[in-house]
């Protein structure tokens, strides 16, 4: 029997990888989460802030209304319970009609100390959902805090709140009094005033009376139940529609009461997919012995994996898991991740070890569960957290007077 040639091996080969430079990278430093408040602040005269958005005209008043969980295509898809909003689509990103990027991984923690600091996930520090502390060893959930540490230790830079209040425009935070006084407040969203109020009513309506306080005002309020009723109940269900509908009604109420020389901005930290509950879509690290070998922790979510190896298995677990998963998820090494710009232009040496030795974004509608150690994010029907346009894709949507 003669040897066989290449065309007979093919059937043997593992498929070709995704290639980690086709990953479509976030618009840091043109149109990321990042770039809106300095722009922002910048247009109000704040120094030393770059103008990153440059669609974005100046306004003396600017408030910007987070809503957990509304991607772009989410929102483009669902006109009838958002009239107020899709209305305004063609007013996104200065009246291009087009979204601006989460960044990397579209997680909340990680976007919304985007968003205060004006920073990539590389330099402000919180680059998941959870992720290793290097000096402890152990894994940092970032969200909840746990377990604690010092946060200005963790991420040290000004929040762009703090360089406004400095600067003497009027800054304000209006949210949950649940978020008064967390760690990630402090680190992503400190600076002015924190206005607590429950009622999402009540937030809009002392969120515009913010605005009118001072010739110069910028002003962050957030909704947070749109983003539960999709992991729960996922972005399909009549409970995150109904939400959509509310959340539609609120951004209206606010607009109605916008004082003169007032932007309105209406964006979100990410959007989100509907993932099935079946083996082909949900890979099981807990029951999966070759996505385990040489794995020491499993940090991130199920759609944004930081794979941290035992020492000197690096390169085995980069091997196994780009064979295993390589054609639904982008697997890249933390260097190769770092180059393509994941996490922004530059990493700060405090943070390069808090990204995994192997980072893994899906590019499929599939999720990497741990059923065993994250039992409750292993049940979310709503998930988000890699780059593709339903998870990165958010408006920024503008009402001006």
């Amino acid at each position: 029997m003669s040897p066989l040639s290449p065309s007979d091996s093919v059937a043997w080969d593992h498929p070709e990888p995704l290639a980690v430079g086709s990953a479509p990278v976030p618009e840091y430093g043109s149109g990321s989460l990042a770039d809106l408040l300095p722009t922002l602040a910048a247009g109000m005269g704040v120094p030393g802030l770059p103008t990153g958005i440059p669609e974005l005209t100046a306004a003396d008043r600017n408030c910007v209304f987070l809503i957990d969980g509304l991607g772009w295509e989410q929102l483009g898809a669902h006109p009838d319970e958002a009239p107020f909003m899709a209305s305004l689509l063609a007013s996104s990103r200065g009246g291009t009609g087009r979204p601006i990027t989460a960044g990397y991984p579209a997680t909340t923690a990680t976007s919304l100390a985007s968003v205060g600091t004006g920073l990539p996930p590389g330099a402000h520090g919180l680059p998941g959902y959870t992720v290793r502390n290097p000096d402890t060893g152990e894994l940092m959930n970032q969200l909840r805090w746990k377990p604690w540490t010092s946060p200005r230790v963790w991420q040290p830079y000004p929040t762009v709140f703090q360089l406004a209040h400095e600067a003497g425009v009027h800054a304000a935070q209006v949210s949950s009094p649940t978020f008064a006084n967390t760690p990630l407040t402090k680190v992503a969203l400190s600076g002015g005033t924190f206005h607590g109020r429950l009622a999402g009513e009540e937030r809009v309506d002392l969120a515009a009376a913010q605005l009118a306080a001072a010739d110069r005002s910028l002003v962050y309020t957030y909704y947070a139940e749109l983003d539960g009723a999709g992991h729960r109940y996922g972005v399909a269900s009549d409970t995150w529609r109904g939400q959509l509908m509310y959340v539609d009604r609120l951004v209206q109420r606010l607009a109605e009461q916008l004082p003169p020389r007032s932007a309105l901005y209406v964006t979100a930290d990410h959007g989100m997919i509907d993932v099935p509950f079946d083996e082909q879509h949900r890979i099981d690290f807990d029951e999966d012995w070759e996505l385990r070998a040489g794995v020491a922790l499993l940090g991130g979510e199920g759609r944004a994996r930081h794979v941290y190896a035992v020492p000197g298995a690096e390169n085995d677990v980069l091997t196994c898991w780009r064979e295993v998963l390589g054609e639904q998820f982008w697997v890249a090494s933390r260097d190769e991740a770092i180059a393509a710009g994941w996490f922004g232009p530059h990493i700060d040496e405090r943070v390069y070890a808090r990204i995994g030795d192997v980072v893994a974004a899906a590019h499929d509608d599939v999720l990497i569960i741990a059923s065993e150690r994250e039992p409750k994010e292993s049940a979310m029907v709503g998930n988000h957290g890699s780059m593709t346009p339903a998870e990165q894709l958010v408006p920024l949507l503008e009402v001006r007077t």
